[in-house]
């Protein structure tokens, strides 16, 4: 029942369209990233998916159904979309215990979501005087409140420090490996990488991919081994037979294009030629997105 179905959603503002036709499903047990430059409709499929706005045609549903006939949607989805969303005179404590009393949920619970995301100590203080990096664990409290099914996190690292990130990441694989659904919209390529396991990209109100992040990364990068050796001539001499170069970088190690760790193993083991050093080099996904996205891009920078 936690279960996101898109199916053919179409936006259109006026003349201009921002969602053409998108289907896509994001299922329980792992953490989606939603990637897309500026403008590609992340945001405007989000809200689409919580009833902030309708869609031209097509459906966003939740465990198949539309989020305004959900009975209790705080205990069934939980959402960060605006860190700045919690008025700024209100105490950190308050805001959560009018979300609880007006959704049916025990006050307690109100302490439990402060404690598990660091808020704990400053709950009695007013919003107002919040970084944003607390202002984005109050709103990922507000999401947990409910210790619903489904999360929607739009860009959740946004203003944390480097021990927020850390905590951010491990609460997202933890929740996934509890059989939520976990989609999470973020712009931050290498953060990302750390804890998505599929992918849903878009560009220009069209989808991209809807792939597991190994294969979108697999699919755009062409096999390079990096390795290291006691004996580079007599390795570099036996890859050349096989058609394969060595060029030596300035930490010392070596690369080799067109060829997988797995197979240049393998010959060196044959050979009796020491490796020290032996790994596939992939594309990141910054680089691996990029180059799907190159031609997707609405705001693009030239140089001056």
């Amino acid at each position: 029942m936690n279960r996101i179905e898109i199916h053919e959603l179409t936006k259109d503002y006026g003349t201009h369209r921002v969602l053409d036709h998108i289907t896509f499903e994001v299922l329980p047990g792992r953490v989606t990233g939603f990637l897309g430059p500026n403008g590609a409709g992340k945001s405007t499929t989000m809200r689409l998916l919580l009833g902030l706005d309708r869609p031209t045609s097509g459906s966003a549903t939740i465990g198949g159904r539309p989020f305004a006939s959900l009975r209790d949607p705080l205990r069934q989805v939980g959402a960060l979309l605006d860190p700045q969303a919690a008025h700024g005179g209100r105490r950190a404590r308050d805001h959560l215990l009018m979300l609880a009393v007006s959704n049916g949920i025990p006050a307690p619970r109100v302490d439990e979501v402060l404690e598990r995301v660091g808020l704990a100590s400053v709950a009695r203080r007013r919003v107002g005087t919040f970084s944003l990096g607390m202002r984005q664990r109050l709103g990922i409290a507000a999401a947990l409140l409910g210790d619903p099914g489904v999360l929607l996190l739009d860009e959740p690292t946004n203003g944390l420090d480097p021990e927020g990130i850390v905590w951010i990441r491990e609460l997202m694989r933890g929740l996934a490996a509890e059989g939520r659904t976990v989609l999470v919209s973020s712009h931050l390529m290498a953060e990302s990488a750390s804890f998505v396991d599929h992918l849903v990209v878009l560009g220009a109100g069209r989808l991209l991919a809807d792939t597991p992040m190994r294969e979108f990364l697999d699919a755009r990068s062409s096999p390079r081994t990096r390795l290291r050796t006691s004996e580079p001539a007599r390795l570099e001499a036996a890859l050349a037979r096989e058609g394969f170069a060595m060029v030596v970088g300035e930490d010392g190690c070596w690369t080799v294009e067109g060829i997988r760790a797995e197979r240049i193993g393998a010959l060196a083991a044959r050979e009796g030629i020491p490796v020290l050093e032996l790994a596939d080099e992939r594309a990141s996904l910054e680089q691996a997105y990029l180059d799907l996205t190159a031609d997707r891009t609405t705001f693009v920078a030239t140089g001056i």
